[in-house]
């Protein structure tokens, strides 16, 4: 039976790269993998004919020759005679699995620790693992940047052992078992026959060594629950949505291994006069019919202190007046936000005898009656609400 473009096997075009021969070849060997599809026939033929494709065109002068030739250009070269005499075996395809997943055979890919027990597995390394903590900031806080000292409850080298596991003198011992590999070399029955898989050791954990003199503080484990006080700097303008992280802050690892990261989440204050809009802040001022009247001048707050500002006669409520440069910086970035100001005017809910007597006195004033643009004006704000 004639056999399938090699190229079409594996998915790719006769210009892809060795890289994209070896990425379409493991995803199909991951797919079609026996041990996923037991009792596959079809899966079983697709796994063989990716194996076959890849044998040829993962080496140059197979591939060169294919592309000449085709399949009879490499008949005899280990490609294109399909499995078994004068072709290739199971052992070569699980040779090509270590070489594609890094040198510990198919398994290896699937969380194992692959097939056959070439060559010293490297030892074991812990990872401690992250934490993640919320500081509160205010708006002063985030205005200008800070420094928060944390207190963080974590785990913590053992002090006695320093992280070994170890009791002060003693120390570890290569593993009877794994003779050190941190492994241990399985053999099972298989579709294929006979097949070799290796697995971390059980009684060292894959470590390669065991301790024999236990720490007594930390049982061996060479960490124990503490605290530790830790600088975290808040660069200026941070918003809800920034995450500080600090790697090697968070727990620490087993026998000296890698520690885990701390992420810092900033949660922003509220304030009682600001509303924060971005990089903006919005302040809500009110003043009395006579300040919209009259004009003068106010006090107005922001993250520095306070600023004066003039309120302009006849100022009509709604208003947003914009002072530049009082906003918030951008983080990472150059500039500060500005500091709108919205002018709302109070109207009083309750009068005197005389205040009455004297709104009563203005009310016929044509100054005291809204003109016919000042009526368009509201308007049109009104319109563009809905638009």
């Amino acid at each position: 039976m004639a056999k399938r473009d090699y190229y079409e096997v594996l998915g790719v075009d006769k210009n892809a790269s060795e890289d994209e021969i070896k990425k379409a070849y493991k995803t199909l060997a991951i797919k079609y993998h026996p041990d996923r599809n037991p009792g596959d026939k079809a899966a079983e033929e697709k796994f063989k004919e990716a194996a076959e494709a890849y044998s040829v065109l993962s080496d140059k002068d197979k591939r060169a020759r294919y592309d000449q030739f085709g399949p009879d250009g490499v008949e005899g070269m280990g490609g294109a005679g399909g499995f078994g005499a004068g072709g290739f075996s199971m052992d070569d395809i699980f040779s090509m699995f270590g070489d594609i997943f890094g040198g510990h055979g198919f398994g290896s890919a699937f969380g194992g620790s692959g097939f056959g027990g070439g060559g010293r597995q490297a030892e074991r390394v812990y990872r401690g693992s992250d934490l993640r903590v919320k500081v509160k900031l205010t708006l002063q806080e985030i205005s200008t940047g800070t420094e928060k000292k944390l207190k963080i409850k974590k785990y913590v080298p053992c002090p006695d052992c320093h992280g070994t596991g170890a009791e002060k003198g003693s120390s570890s011992e290569t593993c009877p078992d794994c003779h050190g590999t941190g492994y241990v070399v399985r053999t099972r029955q298989s579709m294929f026959g006979m097949m070799q898989t290796q697995a971390a050791c059980p009684r060292c954990g894959g470590e390669g060594k065991i301790i024999k003199n236990k720490c007594r503080k930390c049982s061996g484990e060479g960490i124990v629950y503490g605290e530790e006080v830790i600088t975290a700097k808040i660069p200026a303008g941070a918003t809800s949505e920034y995450q500080l992280t600090m790697s090697g802050k968070g727990n620490a690892a087993k026998h000296n291994g890698v520690p885990g990261d701390l992420y810092i989440q900033i949660v922003e204050e509220e304030s009682k006069e600001l509303i924060r809009d971005g990089n903006d802040l919005v302040y809500n001022l009110m003043i009395s019919i006579p300040q919209a009247a009259l004009g003068g001048q106010v006090d107005i707050p922001t993250v520095s202190g306070k600023v004066r500002m003039t309120i302009e006669p006849g100022t009509q409520p709604g208003k947003v007046m914009r002072l530049r440069g009082k906003g918030l910086p951008a983080i990472n970035g150059y500039g500060n936000g500005d500091l709108l100001v919205r002018i709302s005017v109070y109207i009083p809910e309750t009068l005197s005898r005389d205040e009455k007597n004297a709104l009563e006195g203005l009310k016929d004033s044509d100054n005291f009656k809204p003109s016919e643009s000042t009526k368009q004006s509201f308007f049109q704000k009104f319109k563009n609400l809905f638009d």
